[in-house]
């Protein structure tokens, strides 16, 4: 039996929120008395963890849109962070950190080198900001399908996380890692998380001056079977979802040794403890759905009202998807390019890292024309709005009429706009056509009445 240990994963996540035309967050007055939700989530939960130090002493991943706003509009919290998972690194050889799909995709539900551009583009967010590669990746909502997993093994992850409904097979090991097999010989790990504690923190987290009570009734009995007890939840949670959050979290890690589990990390507890059962994972299943997936293609009973509009946004945006990616990929292969994996690279743009022009020089492309090279910029652009679309949230809440499909139809008419400007092919009438079939059942609003808000 391995020794007991305990690991809380906090997943630090907020929706691309920016104007994709202004790059700023539009004041959402519903988030008072702060200009937006970034700003008070930031306050209520970001910087009170990072200025007590407990990035360094939780397994955590800081998506990628959240990670560039806080950067720009809170960047001592976001030096904290990123300072913090450093520290381990230099410690421990191994950071607290994983990597998460970029945009937060819904990834079985996108098609395959969709699924390679958000790993590929995770992986170099990750590594831009905290200095080395990660050995673990997020998967949004804890979607899984093995398509998803071998992209991520042919990518050098090694490891993720899924909940125990997620799995089948002996989990003797507690939250493991176990061993998963995959085509081509390939396999990955996966650790999984004890849905009903993580659940119970989430939902019911107890008063701080409860905590030693919480840490002797629902831990010390889990400890006693050995192995890593994992849970795994929002990182929201502490200090947003509940303002005692942060004050429970900082006595649940002082506490925990005292009951027999001393806290660690993923990335460490991996390191001396490689998988050494197997388990099958349950596709297209996520730790916040039931339904297969249903929650962000169809509606499903986890949301209230009539959830057809789903369905319907995901065709129009599918649909644009189809066109845009014709234009872009005959552009492409007409200079005698391959489409995708100069897409994949353009992450380097995105991050900074270098200029648009440089970035195609660097590519082998300096033969180019100024008319050429800005065409060529200008899809590559469209393109990081398309991927912005899929964002899990334009789908999870229960109506259209939202901040959250707003924000993807948005993205989607900076992505027509680049597309205009680069070829002169203007495909908005197509959009709008199949956006009337989205219709909100509160207020009767069709994602054209939304589409065309956005251009007025």
């Amino acid at each position: 039996m391995r020794p007991a240990a305990f690991c809380i994963h906090g997943h630090f996540y907020q929706p691309p929120r920016v104007d994709p035309f202004t790059g700023k967050v539009p004041r959402e007055p519903d988030a008072a008395p702060y200009a937006n939700w970034n700003e008070r989530i930031t306050a209520e939960c970001y910087e009170p963890l990072a200025r007590r130090g407990l990035f360094g002493r939780i397994s955590f991943n800081l998506g990628a849109t959240l990670a560039r706003w806080m950067d720009e509009y809170a960047h001592d919290t976001y030096e904290r962070i990123v300072a913090a998972e450093r520290a381990v690194y230099q410690a421990c050889g191994v950071g607290n950190g994983l990597a998460q799909a970029v945009h937060h995709t819904i990834l079985p539900l996108a098609r395959r080198r969709d699924k390679i551009c958000q790993v590929r583009w995770g992986i170099a967010s990750f590594t831009h900001r905290f200095g080395h590669p990660p050995e673990g990746m997020w998967l949004p909502e804890m979607a899984v399908d093995l398509e998803t997993l071998e992209v991520m093994a042919a990518e050098g992850v090694r490891f993720t996380i899924l909940s125990d409904q997620q799995v089948r097979g002996d989990l003797t090991d507690g939250a493991g890692p176990y061993r998963v097999r995959l085509s081509g010989g390939r396999e990955i790990a996966v650790f999984v998380r004890d849905h009903v504690l993580s659940d119970m923190l989430a939902f019911g987290m107890p008063e701080p001056e409860d905590t030693e009570k919480w840490l002797r009734e629902q831990l010390e009995w889990r400890c006693r079977r050995g192995g890593l007890i994992l849970i795994a939840t929002d990182g929201e949670t502490f200090g947003h979802h509940h303002p005692e959050g942060v004050e429970v979290l900082e006595r649940i890690l002082d506490g925990a040794a005292a009951v027999g589990c001393p806290p660690v990390t993923l990335g460490t507890y991996f390191r001396e403890h490689p998988p050494r059962a197997e388990v099958e994972v349950v596709e297209n299943s996520a730790w916040s759905c039931n339904h297969h997936l249903s929650r962000w293609a169809l509606g499903c009973p986890c949301t209230p009202g009539d959830g057809r509009w789903k369905a319907a946004l995901r065709r129009a945006l599918d649909n644009l998807t189809s066109e845009l990616d014709e234009v872009f990929s005959c552009e492409a292969k007409r200079l005698g390019l391959a489409p995708w994996p100069l897409r994949d690279a353009y992450i380097a743009v995105i991050l900074g890292r270098i200029s648009g022009e440089a970035f195609l020089r660097e590519s082998g492309l300096s033969h180019l024309s100024t008319e050429q090279t800005q065409r060529l910029l200008w899809l590559l652009e469209a393109q990081f709005y398309r991927q912005r679309m899929y964002a899990s949230c334009t789908f999870f809440f229960e109506d259209l009429d939202r901040h959250e499909p707003r924000y993807a139809i948005a993205n989607a008419v900076r992505a027509l706009a680049l597309t205009r400007y680069a070829t002169g092919e203007d495909l908005t009438a197509g959009f709008r056509r199949d956006l009337r079939l989205a219709v909100s059942w509160r207020t009767g609003r069709t994602g054209a009445d939304l589409l065309d808000e956005i251009l007025r």
